[in-house]
């Protein structure tokens, strides 16, 4: 393979067909391009972005040669929650939704890194609430199983894309590795991916992979890059599903009438703190947080439709849903 004409093309802001870019990432994955050629690759594919056909030709390469899982044998679909940014400013309530997502009965997958680069990770929060990242594709797979939930570290799933991941640290920014693992769904299409992002060109990508492959997802602006919604603004929660688009819930823009209870700090203990009493309904759960929730259950198969979704969370968490902010009304 001629790895220069790559570099050129990329350099040059070309951009490669959908089935150039699968052929050159798999060869990047398999650890068959020079450290000069993909240096400089990532870093020109950092400055100039990827394409939304570029994107989808590296995911179709990461998907070949990630570890499958299998959907458990039930109608409920499996939710996947990629977590690969942690908390800095606010806390980082991925957990949260993972474990209510359980409770409801619906099968949850978090994916991610063990390491922190200065913020609060899923995987810290997990292990304040006794909740261990499983070390393999096997153990993940019982464990969804079994119990309904599991954290994968991602070098469980897709080693060959943690690898690229872990380059960050040598580069000092990131690369489309951070994007594609953002777009993962070890299902292989047969869960429902929380797709976020916080820029709204990456989110347009997005929508277009998503709906191209067909999958099936819930497209929103993330929290710090983290897979829940803003508990302060509920950003717009969108499904994906057979090649469409729909708006479960609108974004709000209206000024905040009461703030909710939220962690008084970003540390993992004090957040696995707050969550057992939210989970114990001590404390009730931020309204975004409960439509977020509500879009999962219709998404998945647990309701009918968003409304019987958002019923079904009221009277299963006992939230203070009646707060007064009646423009939070599915449109």
């Amino acid at each position: 393979m001629n790895f220069a004409h790559y570099v050129r093309e990329i350099a040059r802001g070309n951009t490669l067909l959908s089935d150039e870019a699968e052929k050159f990432y798999s060869a990047i994955l398999d650890g068959g391009v020079p450290d000069l050629e993909l240096g400089a690759t990532l870093l020109a594919l950092r400055m100039r972005g990827e394409s939304a056909g570029e994107l989808d030709g590296f995911l179709t390469a990461v998907e070949a040669r990630a570890c499958p899982l299998a959907r458990p044998e039930r109608e409920i679909r499996p939710v996947v929650l990629p977590s690969y940014n942690g908390a800095r400013k606010s806390a980082n309530l991925t957990p949260l939704l993972a474990l209510l997502l359980r409770r409801f009965g619906v099968p949850t997958l978090v994916h991610g890194l063990l390491e922190s680069f200065g913020r609060v990770t899923s995987a810290h929060v997990f292990r304040e609430l006794d909740i261990m990242p499983v070390s393999n594709a096997g153990d993940a797979q019982r464990q969804i199983d079994q119990q309904g939930l599991a954290f994968v570290p991602l070098p469980a799933l897709a080693p060959g894309l943690a690898s690229q991941l872990s380059l960050r640290a040598r580069l000092g920014v990131r690369s489309c590795a951070h994007s594609l693992a953002k777009l993962f769904d070890p299902f292989r299409g047969e869960g429902i991916l929380l797709a976020q992002a916080t820029h709204p060109a990456f989110l347009e990508h997005m929508r277009n992979i998503l709906m191209t492959r067909e999958r099936r997802a819930i497209l929103f602006r993330g929290t710090e890059g983290e897979p829940y919604a803003n508990p302060l603004r509920r950003p717009a929660l969108e499904l994906i599903r057979d090649g469409g688009c729909r708006i479960l819930f609108e974004a709000e823009h209206e000024s905040i009438k009461s703030l909710p209870y939220l962690p008084e700090s970003t540390d993992a203990r004090t957040t696995a703190q707050w969550m057992r009493q939210v989970l114990e309904d001590n404390l009730p759960l931020p309204l975004p947080l409960a439509h977020q929730l509500a879009c999962c259950l219709y998404a998945s198969g647990v309701a009918r439709d968003v409304n019987e979704a958002k019923a079904l969370v009221a009277v299963e968490i006992k939230a203070s849903l009646a707060s007064g902010r009646e423009s939070n009304k599915p449109k």
